[in-house]
């Protein structure tokens, strides 16, 4: 009838002739032979990239680690145990991209970039926000992919190398970031830089806001150059950029303004009540 299924070619025939076709399949001819080679690709590429997204979790995880101790930097009593601590933590985490590097030997990294994309990004904001807690100044891509060439330090990797000579592996791996994970990871980095803000105000400390402000308006004028040029994923994170910088630039104003009259260890409060009061008239509207 008109409800009913239409009914598909292949159940013109009966079953018993499917499986005689099927039993007289013979399993090493050529063409059996490439599809299986072809299954056996597959399922190695299957297992590496998921191999990969465990690791790139893994860097997401000890990454935000390391961007909460580092805002402790602020309140700690020696700041200097909390910047050696959090390069010991971004140690551990180079060591996993490592295993990453490794993974990716002798593949093309654009194949597995979405499995590895997220703790690339997640690495940029950790060790940019470390670079400008020591600098005061945004580091290079550059610098970045410096930090991420690895070698054979361990007595048994050397000696494994050396051993399987044969199998002419590389003694050094590298991982490059993309310009979009640096930019995307910079981008990320402005929420952390105004939760400092914040943090810093609370201490007492007047004087990083204004320094903050400047640093996250250059920030977005260099993203504003990009523009709907860029990907996707760099104009979507336009705008919770400028949504930082608003609350910085209202800190400022309110320092500005109002120091005077408000006690110091009220500030913060102060400075919380209003960016809930902007993030409140921002879902409104």
């Amino acid at each position: 009838g008109s409800g009913g299924f239409r009914k598909r070619k292949h159940d013109n025939f009966p079953h018993g002739q499917r499986r005689e076709e099927k039993e007289n399949v013979n399993p090493s001819s050529a063409l059996m032979t490439s599809f299986k080679s072809f299954q056996l690709e597959l399922d190695t590429r299957h297992d590496k990239y998921e191999r990969l997204v465990k690791l790139s979790r893994d860097i997401t995880i000890e990454s935000k680690r390391t961007i909460f101790l580092l805002h402790r930097f602020t309140s700690a009593a020696n700041g200097e145990e909390i910047l050696n601590e959090s390069e010991v933590k971004l140690d551990a985490v180079r060591r996993k991209i490592k295993q990453v590097a490794q993974e990716l030997i002798g593949e093309d990294m654009y194949q597995f970039h979405r499995a590895i994309s997220p703790g690339l990004q997640e690495y940029v904001e950790a060790v940019s926000f470390q670079y400008f807690i020591k600098t005061r100044s945004l580091i290079s891509v550059e610098e970045i992919n410096k930090q991420l060439i690895f070698t054979a330090e361990d007595r048994e990797e050397t000696a494994n190398t050396t051993s399987n000579s044969h199998d002419k592996q590389p003694h050094t791996w590298s991982l490059k970031v993309t310009p979009v994970d640096y930019l995307l990871g910079v981008a990320d980095l402005t929420g952390e830089l105004m939760r400092l803000c914040i943090s810093s105000v609370g201490n007492g400390d007047i004087d990083t806001p204004f320094e903050l402000s400047q640093f996250l308006r250059q920030i977005y004028d260099g993203f504003t150059f990009i523009g709907n040029t860029g990907p996707y994923e760099v104009s979507k994170k336009l705008y919770t950029l400028k949504q930082s910088l608003a609350k910085v630039e209202n800190a400022c104003y309110t320092l500005k303004v109002r120091g005077s009259e408000i006690p110091k260890h009220m500030l913060a409060d102060v400075f919380s009540t209003k960016t809930e009061l902007m993030d409140q008239e921002e879902g409104l509207s």
